[in-house]
């Protein structure tokens, strides 16, 4: 099971808020044994970023934010900026394996813990630092997150309802997408570096920064502009490469449907009464129906709105259309598929109780069970088992 493939791989965790923590979360769910140094007195920022919060029997709460990406951690509260606590953290840092820090550029170098002035005191050190813009760069001097790497990125530029459409402009994601991204391009460069290590016997030093995620994330829409030279534009749930592929509307409710080839289309347009639409030269071909989605959209909303949502979506799983539904997370949680890829984790915490969490889609059901049961290993005498429902200063 990859669930113990880092199993004997310790972590100092030195990163905060999303893109370091899901990275490290990532290698505590896979077996390494992660350390979390946090900020004596106040912690994560994220350990107040809520409602809402899970509420132990003796007051202590924990929000939700903190707990979704610092799963099989455990906590320790030490302050580097004072001789005793960075004389600890050096100590630590001598005996890991990775380090992973978010601090601004040139922060860590001040008090000897960037790492170039740790190379020496351990060589086999993977040392990755996340930052808003890099290491160097006329804007590597600035924080950042992550709703601005969506702006600046590209992403938010044709995301949103197209000019003239009802709630038309740009909109950013529904959940920090350049942070969690840029936590599992982090989790690869580390594999990768530990395996390299494997080989030479030396550490390595990985810059990744958001502002670079965002702008690797625009995929087929990056490739779109450098091909056409077109910046692409804001269509609201439509596909730029493909169609139809966007939600449409039924008498009782809203689906997804995802014609993926000209076939599914002229399979659908039978099954709809409309067996013409797939030879007409407007929509016979996948090109043909881009360059003409605008009508598309138009002649398909008034078929799909005739007839409930069941009629449709019963006939396209025969038919072999992809659909899907627009699940609450109620539903989400209640789906039998997710239910049964065991999706939904349960935890325990020696203070707060049964935690809800979201398990890792790297591993296997099996392993994801037995993700939820290991209890992390002891380092020493500085560290709370999981993750701590509240900061103490334990140096």
């Amino acid at each position: 099971m990859i669930a113990n493939a880092l199993q004997g791989i310790r972590v100092i965790d030195l990163s905060r808020i999303l893109a370091g923590p899901w990275c490290t979360q990532n290698l505590a769910d896979l077996g390494a044994d992660v350390l979390k140094i946090e900020r004596p007195g106040s912690g994560d920022d994220t350990r107040s970023w809520g409602p809402p919060y899970q509420e132990g029997a003796d007051g202590q709460t924990m929000s939700a934010y903190f707990m979704c990406c610092n799963r099989g951690k455990r906590s320790a509260c030490l302050d580097f900026q004072s001789e005793e606590g960075r004389r600890q953290l050096l100590e630590l840092v001598r005996e890991a394996d990775v380090l992973v820090e978010n601090y601004r550029a040139g922060t860590l170098k001040r008090y000897g813990l960037d790492y170039d002035s740790l190379k020496p005191l351990n060589p086999r050190l993977v040392y990755a630092s996340i930052t808003g813009y890099g290491q160097t760069g006329p804007k590597s001097h600035r924080p950042g997150y992550d709703y601005i790497f969506q702006g600046l990125g590209g992403l938010m530029s044709y995301t949103g309802h197209p000019d003239g459409a009802p709630g038309a402009g740009p909109l950013r994601t529904g959940v920090a997408v350049v942070d969690i991204t840029t936590g599992m391009y982090a989790t690869s460069a580390i594999l990768a570096a530990l395996f390299q290590r494997d080989r030479t016997g030396k550490g390595a030093y990985l810059d990744l920064a958001l502002m670079d995620v965002a702008v690797a994330m625009n995929a087929n829409q990056a490739a779109n502009y450098l091909v056409s030279g077109k910046n692409p534009e804001r269509s609201g749930n439509a596909h730029p490469n493909l169609a139809p592929y966007e939600v449409f509307r039924a008498a009782d409710g809203y689906f997804i449907l995802a014609a993926g080839n000209d076939a599914q289309f002229t399979r659908f347009c039978e099954f709809a009464g409309r067996p013409e639409l797939a030879q007409d030269p407007l929509y016979c071909t996948n090109s043909a129906r881009i360059q003409n989605l605008e009508s598309l959209r138009a002649v398909l909303a008034d078929i799909i709105i005739q007839h409930p949502r069941e009629y449709w979506t019963d006939a396209l799983e025969k038919l072999g259309i992809s659909w899907g539904a627009i699940n609450t997370l109620e539903e989400v949680f209640d789906d039998e598929q997710v239910r049964h890829r065991h999706m939904l984790q349960t935890m325990q915490h020696p203070i707060l109780g049964e935690m809800k969490l979201v398990a890792n889609p790297m591993l296997s059901g099996a392993s994801r069970q037995a993700a939820a049961t290991r209890p992390p290993p002891l380092l020493g005498q500085h560290t709370d088992l999981l993750i701590s429902p509240t900061v103490r200063d334990k140096t």
